[in-house]
């Protein structure tokens, strides 16, 4: 493997070079790259999730990454790694198919044996994310969703509980005509999922819904889910330069929980499910919903200043089985506005600055009882009132040092994240704690050429415990006396990175006519790390000491030759434990808690591999103006897993193959759009999740199989 990195990081320097060479022959030539017709850049894409203002991708100083929905149009859309798998420095592990999925972003998430963790997770710029920062996706919808924004690294001088970055969901609102679809998408293991989508265009408005029904019986034992989920987005222009959206959504459905497996179980058979879990019937059953208003407003005689204020409410139900049978019942409230002003400084340089805030409180009881045979009990063992709220505010500024070619962003956030904690049966167990931060951070932006720039960035972040990582235990400094774990503390890091990034499109030139490239140097050192362990099968968190986490992220894509495209993402990741001693519990043959004080330090983190390799060779053809046809082909290789700060064990490495193809035919204003495919073509038997930390050793849950997929979509405009 390491000739193959070294070849494909040759590859891509080559590749740098062959559009610098672009580049330079067009300005020797006196040919000015800003009034060509035919040189364009994709960096020119404007986001808004990288510095919460609309700025160029180019212009930002730290790694930001747009997916476009026509990227992944034929391919499978039940996962979030069928779609993110191309985006280097993030490692997705599915459990149960799309709705427990861990997202790592340079090892922040990777911590989490359920939910999303250290990652912030939006839709339409809302948080998904509940105050606490842990997060479930199961509104996301890749049929409704038009475009993602992917913030990598340090994000905690904008947003809260974000060390590892930022995802943002956009729904698909930016259509020009009316319109209507249909899909039926089919797969392995009884997957199918049916819908529609529509939309509206008038001269004031536009209006977006979708509708999808997801069944799946899962390729392992006790693993079906299902799942209904609407989205909605509504926008108008109620005055000049002045946007009001509303935003929408509902979805409701079941997953069935198999659980993690001992090696010896996972050698005989990797697709059963551990005996506790069918026992009990672990599962999960969900509903939840979300309505938002947001207004965007731009004044000024020069419309240098903009404002943006967004408001939304929240509902969830959620049972949930395990050793216990647990019932939330939860609403929030949340808000977050902005206000950002453009001017001109010194000798016409020009400065941007931001200010604004964010607001979530989310309140409600949670019942357990005992768990039989998956009913619930009738005796009510704890009511619990748990609050959770987090307030913070952000400054930003950007400044331009060099014109056009030298630029300064410095930000920072302060957060304010607490916990209340009331036990309506036992008044002596009330719990407060509140954790507070400010995290600064400052970049640095230097345009090599208009469409080439390096970047450099230092800053700090805050991440608090979720709800559940505070669940105290019996052996903490209280003896398990409160609900709320005395001892556990957020995690603190020092985040620096090296970038360079840049994208050179020449539709004139035969041979790699569009390149984009990016590559970036990261080290993190950690303070404080939240991770997990077990007490009898329970799942607590406590804190290591210190972490160090250096890495190198690599990514591009090229038109080879007209309707040839070859992707590539690549991360190495070197993540060991600078200093970690924590206290180890077992239990002996006669069930009696054993405790022992152990040294880690030196030792890899868990669960994130050192190497992280994903390619794509894809070939799109029309053969005339109404039918067109695609094929691709992918790899992906991952190496070992450590299962826990011991590294007592390590999974194999792995290598995935996928092959999909389809057509799209286009009469009059009809469309239709057949596509299919195969996953893990040479059915690799692999560990796709690991349960981290596990006393009873219950580490492994085995990767998807082969697995065939087929999708028909029909699609009118009006």
């Amino acid at each position: 493997m390491k000739f193959l990195f070294k070849g494909i990081f040759f590859a891509l320097l080559c590749l740098i070079s062959i559009s610098e060479r672009v580049y330079s022959q067009e300005i020797s030539e006196g040919n000015s790259m800003f009034t060509s017709d035919t040189i364009k850049y994709q960096t020119d894409e404007v986001v808004v999730t990288g510095t919460r203002t609309n700025k160029k991708i180019i212009d930002i100083p730290y790694p930001v990454v747009r997916i476009s929905n026509k990227t992944y149009k034929y391919d499978r859309k039940t996962s979030i790694s069928d779609v993110l798998n191309v985006v280097p420095g993030v490692f997705m592990q599915n459990r149960y198919g799309n709705h427990d999925v861990r997202i790592s972003i340079r090892g922040f998430g990777s911590r989490s044996n359920t939910g999303i963790r250290g990652v912030r997770i939006l839709l339409d710029g809302i948080p998904e994310s509940e105050p606490d920062g842990q997060t479930r996706i199961e509104a996301i919808d890749f049929n409704s969703v038009g475009s993602i924004e992917i913030v990598k690294g340090n994000s905690s001088s904008l947003y809260t509980n974000a060390p590892g970055g930022v995802v943002n969901f956009i729904n698909d609102i930016n259509f020009p005509n009316n319109f209507i679809t249909v899909f039926n998408d089919f797969g392995s293991y009884n997957l199918h999922r049916n819908g529609f989508k529509t939309g509206f265009r008038t001269q004031d408005y536009g209006f977006l819904l979708t509708y999808t029904y997801h069944n799946y019986k899962g390729y392992r034992n006790h693993s079906e889910d299902y799942w209904h989920i609407v989205n909605t987005v509504l926008e108008t222009d109620p005055g000049k330069n002045t946007n009001l959206q509303f935003l929408g959504y509902f979805t409701t459905g079941l997953i069935r929980l198999p659980g993690s497996l001992t090696k010896k179980e996972y050698d005989t058979d990797p697709f059963q499910a551990a005996k506790r879990e069918v026992d009990f019937d672990f599962r999960r059953i969900s509903k939840k919903g979300r309505v938002g208003l947001r207004l965007n407003s731009k004044f000024g005689e020069s419309l240098n200043n903009e404002i943006e204020i967004t408001t939304y409410g929240t509902i969830k139900y959620f049972e949930r089985t395990s050793r216990s049978y647990r019932i939330f019942n939860r609403f929030g409230l949340g808000a977050s506005g902005r206000f950002t002003n453009k001017s001109v400084l010194l000798e016409n340089l020009e400065n941007e600055f931001t200010i604004g805030g964010d607001l979530f409180y989310q309140t409600g009881p949670i019942e357990e009882y005992n768990n039989i045979k998956g009913k619930k009990g009738d005796v009510l063992n704890h009511l619990t009132d748990e609050t959770i709220g987090n307030s913070g505010l952000f400054i930003q500024d950007n400044f331009e040092i060099i014109k056009s070619k030298l630029f300064l962003l410095v930000s920072g956030r302060y957060d304010n994240v607490y916990f209340d904690q009331k036990d309506q049966l036992l008044a002596l167990r009330n719990d407060l704690r509140r954790f507070e931060a400010f995290t600064p951070k400052a970049a640095l932006n230097y345009k090599l050429t208009p469409s080439v720039s390096v970047y450099t960035s230092y800053g700090m972040s805050f991440d608090s415990p979720a709800g559940n990582e505070l669940d105290n235990y019996p052996l903490s400094s209280n003896g398990g006396t409160t609900l709320i774990n005395p001892d556990l503390k957020p995690q603190k890091s020092n985040n620096f990175e090296l970038g360079l990034k840049g994208n050179i499109v020449d539709f004139e030139r035969k041979y790699f006519g569009n390149t984009y490239f990016e590559i970036t140097f990261f080290n993190s050192i950690i303070s404080d790390e939240i991770v997990p362990f077990e007490v009898y099968g329970d799942v607590f968190y406590r804190n290591s000491a210190k972490t160090n986490r250096t890495g190198v992220e690599i990514g591009g894509n090229t038109s080879i030759i007209e309707g040839l495209k070859f992707a590539l993402s690549y991360a190495y990741s070197k993540f060991k434990y600078d200093e970690y001693k924590a206290i180890s519990i077992d239990a002996d043959s006669l069930g009696n808690i054993i405790s022992k004080v152990k040294d880690f330090a030196g030792n890899i983190v868990p669960s994130v591999p050192e190497h992280n390799l994903f390619s794509s060779l894809e070939y799109e053809h029309s053969f005339n103006y109404e039918l067109k046809g695609f094929l691709k082909g992918s790899l992906q290789y991952v190496s070992g897993l450590y299962v826990n700060d011991a590294n007592d064990d390590k999974t194999q490495d792995y290598t995935l193959l996928g092959l999909n193809a389809g057509i799209e035919y286009l009469a009059g204003k009809f469309s239709i759009l057949l596509s299919g495919g195969m996953n893990n073509i040479l059915d690799k038997r692999y560990v796709g999740f690991v349960n981290i930390n596990s006393t009873s050793k219950r580490f492994y849950e085995t990767g998807e199989p082969r697995t065939f997929f087929a999708s028909f979509r029909i699609g009118y405009v009006f």
